[in-house]
Order: structure tokens, then sequence, then C-alpha cells
């Protein structure tokens, strides 16, 4: 039997249609979050596809060692906080 997994109010798996995981790899600021992820809503209603934002506040395994990473977890989390409570 296949599993139903919610995320939000998107349904993922066990026939439900067609959802899609997207956003930037990493967390850059929260305006760009917050720019993306109202976008990413805007085209989720207008196709009737579910979105959901995904974005790192690390992301450890970049190409140097001296790369942007991410703003870290307690702001990470603060921003996608944001982003969950402006756009869902």
């Amino acid at each position: 039997m296949a599993r139903v997994v919610t995320v939000g109010h998107v349904a993922v798996g066990g026939g439900e249609p067609l959802a899609l995981i997207a956003g930037p790899c990493v967390i850059e600021s929260a305006e760009l979050a917050l720019e993306v992820a109202r976008r990413l809503k805007t085209i989720s209603e207008e196709i009737g596809v579910g979105v959901i934002y995904k974005s790192s506040y690390d992301k450890a395994n970049r190409t140097s060692i001296t790369s942007f990473r991410g703003p870290g977890l307690d702001e990470g989390l603060k921003i996608l906080q944001q982003v969950k409570d402006e756009t869902g």
C-alpha cells in the first residue's frame, strides 16, 4: 500500500497529484527566500501543482571550503519561519 505524506497542505505519494519541491539551494537572505517563495506560490496557484519550499540554512557540500554555506541554524530557521508564515 502506497503511503501518503503531508507537508503543510501538500499531500505527496499514494496516488496524490504531482507535487514540486523547489527553492534556492541555500538561503542567501531573507529577502531572496521570500521573493522565491512568493513566486513559487503564484506559479503553484496558476498551474494547480502543490509546491513544497526547500532551502538549506547550512549547505556544507560546497566546491570550496571558503564558500558561503548559509546563515546558520538560528537565523536560517527564523527565515524559514518567515517563509512559512507569509506563503504557507
